[in-house]
């Protein structure tokens, strides 16, 4: 059966049409809006996956190059590895419907989004969400709430719902709501206050519920019949209230480790003898009672933060873990900073280069260039582990991007400062938003660089508690607390507002109440870091790092670009060659010249502005004599230009012989003077010295 729906959204027509294309998937959507198009399916696995308490979902975005009318570029005429971009999507999809399936749903499922078109207007990343939403709903899989997704812009006191492609504007925030609330948030913005955050998620909930509406009514057409899921294993609740019975207080106990690793190390040992003693009945597995002692586990710290107001370290819910910050730790680079919050420490070393480094981006739209990078690395050892290490995965991309929208809006513009900036972040330990402490390391490192940005930025994870009509906000979250909380919250900003948001929900019953208490809260907890991070480094420093390349721009008559290239690059490439320097050249006439230190600097510079200008009338340079004559000697002047200086003005008094004067090679002072009737350069040597 097929059927398709339609609604105007956003001044734009938004189209789902099901059971026509890719019929064997569990669940399958085509979505269109505009001239963008994106298949959105979803295949479950007959059976479950296994027995634990992981859920085996794999979500995949693909962009094909012909949905632009392109062929990739590069050797290989066919789309790879995902790009960044793909990963990001994958990631945007996959965050908000893996809360929403049933916590007893098992089975192995991938969902796979592919770009059909672009019409190089509308995103196709909102769009992919809600085609999964409506593949999903009409699956029969134990999905619990229809879900859409909108992109928001904000401009002139007005917010602007999915504005078109390369449309810029003090916000950029993509989320994804149910009816009953907000599940995942990804912003970046322009230090927009708490206030205007709030009411950008008020109006992107309201411009989700068209689309909500018009997936239930297909669903309501021609949902498959629903899935059986399996029912609670009495046992298990069982075996939670014999723990909570006996070991409740061993569990507390457990708890009271100074650190991470003191409390995973009690808490393992207990955990082996809770599995031995309870085991010795029967009917109860090894896994069971391993869920189960996860479970009371869960259960004992969200009821003390409920109950008392204190954590698992004893903090209260809005206080900060100590902070300690170290800046220009390492010699030879251009900027470093270690920032540690508790058990989390990241060290951030920024890069300064030319545009001859910056990140070519092609994807389907136009090809462009990236001149901030922020590369985030999570290795094994920062949390004690031993693992494979390679490519980047998908968290260490996500965490990156994260980084990167909260900086970037701080950074001088390009034509106040040319360099390619990139900032490494090295988690060298983590328990709890190496994210947030990578964007206050970030703002440090380019600080010490000397980078002038136009504040400090720092970032805060936030949690939630929530339990009926009980629940607690917390700040500054360690590991135990995001994986136990219902809520996932990070902030980033300046003194003056916030730069970046992301959410991720875990229940459907976070009210724009609570969400408003969690932004104040992650204000107050912002601006204290902030204050913390201005004690160390509270401006960035007045000088470039020495050990960065020095750079110089300015701008050539366009007409002389062409003498400045030579033919086939063979000018330039001299110039390079000769100074060592980096140059680098648009069609406007714009040139950056980076070298290692000032004097390969103004060698490149001297050589290009003897190609670009003209002499100054009046003004004495250096020249070298190239051939003698009867009535003068011809010179090399202010580069590769030469003239004539007659004999009679080689001096004051008669010259008999040009060769008394000057011999092939010397080199010699000439005034400039302009140029005759005829186009030749008039050079004289008779001037006080």
């Amino acid at each position: 059966m097929v059927v398709t729906k339609e609604i105007v959204w956003g001044g734009r027509p938004l189209s789902i049409e099901v059971g026509r294309w890719a019929k064997q998937a569990t669940g399958s959507a085509v979505v269109r809006y505009g001239g963008t198009t994106v298949l959105c399916t979803v295949v479950a696995g007959a059976k479950p996956a296994s027995d634990d308490d992981f859920f085996p979902l794999t979500v995949n975005y693909i962009e094909k190059f012909y949905a632009a009318g392109k062929i990739p570029g590069g050797f290989v005429k066919r789309e790879g590895r995902p790009s960044e971009r793909e990963t990001l999507v994958s990631r945007l999809i996959d965050r908000p419907i893996r809360p929403l399936f049933h916590k007893n749903f098992r089975n192995e499922t991938q969902v796979v989004c592919t770009v059909l078109s672009f019409d190089g207007t509308n995103e196709s990343d909102i769009i992919s969400i809600v085609g999964t939403s409506a593949a999903l709903a009409v699956s029969g899989l134990p999905f619990l709430s229809t879900i859409a997704a909108v992109r928001i812009g904000y401009e002139n006191g007005e917010f602007i719902l999915n504005p078109p492609v390369g449309h810029t504007s003090e916000l950029d925030l993509v989320m994804a709501a149910s009816k009953d609330g907000i599940l995942m948030v990804e912003s970046g913005a322009r230090e927009l206050s708490e206030g205007q955050m709030l009411a950008a998620l008020k109006f992107g909930h309201e411009a989700c519920q068209p689309v909500i509406d018009m997936i239930d009514s297909i669903s309501r057409e021609c949902a498959k019949s629903e899935w059986s899921i399996a029912e609670d294993n009495p046992l298990r609740a069982e075996a939670i209230q014999i723990i909570q019975k006996n070991y409740n207080d061993r569990i507390a106990e457990a708890y009271r480790g100074a650190t991470k690793h003191d409390r995973n190390e009690s808490l393992a040992k207990l955990k082996e003898a809770v599995i031995s003693e309870i085991t010795e009945d029967a009917r109860f597995s090894s896994e069971l009672v391993e869920q189960a002692f996860f479970d009371s586990c869960s259960l004992f710290v969200r009821e003390k933060i409920l109950s008392t107001g204190h954590r698992i370290d004893e903090r209260g819910t809005k206080d900060i873990r100590p902070i300690s910050i170290d800046v220009g730790v390492l010699p030879g680079v251009h900027g470093t900073a270690v920032f540690m919050r508790g058990e989390t420490q990241v060290l951030a070393v920024t890069t300064l280069g030319t545009a001859q480094d910056e990140q070519v981006i092609d994807g389907l739209i136009n090809e462009y260039s990236e001149s901030f990078l922020l590369h985030y690395n999570f290795p094994p050892f920062s949390v004690g582990e031993i693992g494979r290490l390679g490519a980047p995965g998908r968290r260490e991309i996500g965490h990156g991007r994260l980084a990167w929208r909260a900086v970037s809006p701080v950074l001088p513009p390009k034509q106040d400062f040319p360099y390619t900036v990139r900032v490494v972040s090295e988690v060298l330990s983590c328990n709890g938003s190496s994210s947030m402490a990578t964007v206050c390391g970030a703002s440090l490192s380019m600080m010490d660089a000397g980078v002038p940005i136009k504040s400090a930025v720092a970032g805060i994870a936030m949690g939630l508690i929530l339990s009926d009509d009980r629940y607690e906000i917390l700040s500054d979250i360690m590991g135990e607390e995001d994986h136990l909380g219902d809520m996932d919250f990070k902030v980033a900003g300046t003194r003056e507002g916030i730069t970046a948001l992301q959410m991720d929900i875990k229940v459907t019953g976070v009210t724009f109440e609570i969400m408003e208490k969690a932004l104040q809260q992650a204000r107050d907890g912002r601006i204290f870091i902030l204050d913390e991070m201005a004690k160390v480094l509270p401006t960035a420093r007045e000088q470039l790092s020495q050990y960065a390349p020095k750079m110089v721009t300015f701008a050539v008559p366009r007409d002389k670009i062409r003498e400045i290239i030579g033919s086939g690059g063979k000018v330039i490439r001299g110039i390079i060659e000769q100074t060592g320097a980096k140059v680098d050249i648009d069609d406007d006439g714009n040139i950056a010249v980076a070298a290692k230190n000032s004097e390969a600097l103004n060698a490149a510079v001297q050589m290009i502005n003897e190609i670009a200008f003209d002499p100054e009338v009046g003004a004495i340079y250096s020249a070298t004599v190239v051939k003698i004559t009867e009535f003068g000697a011809f010179v090399r002047y202010y580069g590769a230009r030469e003239g004539l200086v007659h004999i009679s003005e080689m001096s004051e008094e008669r010259v008999e012989k040009v060769s008394d004067v000057m011999q092939e090679g010397d080199t010699i002072s000439v005034k400039y003077l302009g140029m005759d009737n005829k186009g030749r350069a008039k050079l004289t040597m008779k001037f006080k010295r």
